[in-house]
């Protein structure tokens, strides 16, 4: 079971001339023309932990800053398999996404 935490900026400063979307949680979060929404945290007792920000450039474009702290097994050998996993799967995962994006 994982813990899942979204932390809400305390106060929202808009003005005249930044015009906010809905998700982007304002203030110091954003900067040089980006959005940026508030942090969702998961976090996984004694596995690790996902942080995960939606952000938009100033140019429009939409992605994801991910943000991810996995405990590694003390055994040297199983913990290079674990990042190899990790690495084969977040670039699977990247793939697939690219590929729902232009329907390839």
């Amino acid at each position: 079971m994982f813990t899942t935490t979204l932390r809400r900026p305390a106060t929202r400063t808009t003005s005249a001339t930044t015009r906010h979307l809905d998700w982007c949680a304002g203030g110091h979060h954003c900067g040089l023309g980006e959005h940026r929404s508030a942090p969702i945290t998961a976090n996984l007792p004694g596995t690790g932990t996902v942080v995960i920000t939606r952000v938009q450039t100033a140019r429009g474009r939409q992605y994801a800053d991910v943000h991810l702290s996995a405990a590694l097994p003390t055994a040297d050998t199983a913990a290079r398999y674990q990042l190899t996993a990790l690495l084969h799967h977040l670039t699977r995962l990247l793939s697939s996404t690219r590929h729902a994006r232009t329907g390839r």
